[in-house]
């Protein structure tokens, strides 16, 4: 039986790759057919497709009463997508961050994660483990997504002002091609990520691990899995845009569509764990923006160091 599930998680690494290729192939040359920087095109469309299983874990986790997942999962996720994804790519080579992520997206993420610590009741001192602190609430889950119809609003609108009328030179395929390879990538990584969730989910609690390591951990890991290879993906296409606009974008979409919406589904109780959890997932961001900020890339030796933050992080929650 876990023999199956290995089985299932190699093929389903196998859909993910294939599948962030061509939706990366897609979503490129649909910006540059339509002139819209590949940076929007990140932020949007690459985001919101690569989060899915996110979103599909999350809610289920939510409407099933397994609040620990459907919160520890965009916890750890975010997590992964900052220190992992980006640090992983800046290993390859610097990757270059726009002043648009800098000045607008990165802030956002940033007030975002603070505003979701003090939903859930932020840091009780005294609290003892495996306590709640609070709850985020469904009224509190509904403000969520507001501000996200807000900001995705305005990011199109800036979108619709920056289209460019320069021609490129680089030939660009017909719509439907672009379309199409959209629709069968984000089909491939959406098969290949629950693939991956469902067999790492089985072989995890096989071993015996507690559900919001899983959470943390495993569900985290495989779900953002797409972020991960689409970026990979982008930067060695040197669509540097897609890229970081995906890792943002997708932060973005996960603190604020798919927690609103488990939210909103059923209240999430948030236990002292997940709280501390959310605090470093803030200190994550502060560290990555100082990071970015420094000379608006991320070099080698910084991706390195969020590579490692990560392992440690990763080393605390088992061991907790």
């Amino acid at each position: 039986m876990i023999f199956v599930n290995f089985l299932v998680l190699i093929i389903g690494f196998a859909a993910l790759v294939k599948g962030a290729d061509l939706f990366v192939d897609g979503s490129a040359s649909l910006a540059r057919k339509f002139h819209v920087p590949s940076l929007i095109i990140g932020l949007t469309i690459v985001a919101l497709g690569t989060s899915a299983p996110e979103l599909a874990v999350s809610t289920t986790a939510a409407l099933n009463h397994s609040n620990e997942i459907a919160l520890s999962n965009v916890i750890g996720s975010n997590m992964f997508n900052l220190l992992v994804v980006l640090g992983f790519c800046a290993l390859f080579s610097p990757v270059p961050v726009s002043s648009e992520i800098i000045k607008r997206d990165f802030p956002i993420s940033i007030l975002m994660t603070v505003l979701v610590l003090l939903f859930g009741g932020g840091l009780m001192a005294g609290k003892a483990a495996g306590s709640t602190v609070g709850t985020i609430s469904r009224l509190e889950g509904l403000a969520l997504l507001i501000v996200f119809a807000v900001y995705m609003f305005l990011l199109v609108r800036n979108a619709m002002h920056s289209q460019t009328e320069e021609e490129t030179a680089q030939e660009t395929v017909s719509l439907k091609k672009c379309i199409l390879l959209m629709i069968v990538g984000i089909a491939l990584i959406v098969i290949g990520g629950q693939a991956v969730v469902d067999s790492a989910k089985t072989i995890a609690y096989f071993f015996g691990m507690s559900e919001t390591l899983v959470g943390l951990t495993i569900v985290a890991v495989g779900t953002s899995l797409p972020e991960l290879v689409t970026s990979i993906v982008a930067s060695y296409k040197h669509e540097n845009g897609l890229a970081v606009g995906n890792v943002v974008g997708s932060n973005l979409f996960n603190i604020m569509f798919i927690l609103g919406t488990t939210a909103l589904l059923n209240p999430l109780p948030v236990t002292f764990e997940l709280s501390v959890n959310l605090l470093f997932l803030l200190l994550i961001n502060a560290v990555t923006f100082i990071f970015i900020t420094t000379g608006k890339q991320l070099n080698r030796a910084e991706g390195a160091i969020m590579c490692m933050m990560y392992v440690g992080q990763a080393a605390f929650a088992i061991m907790g």
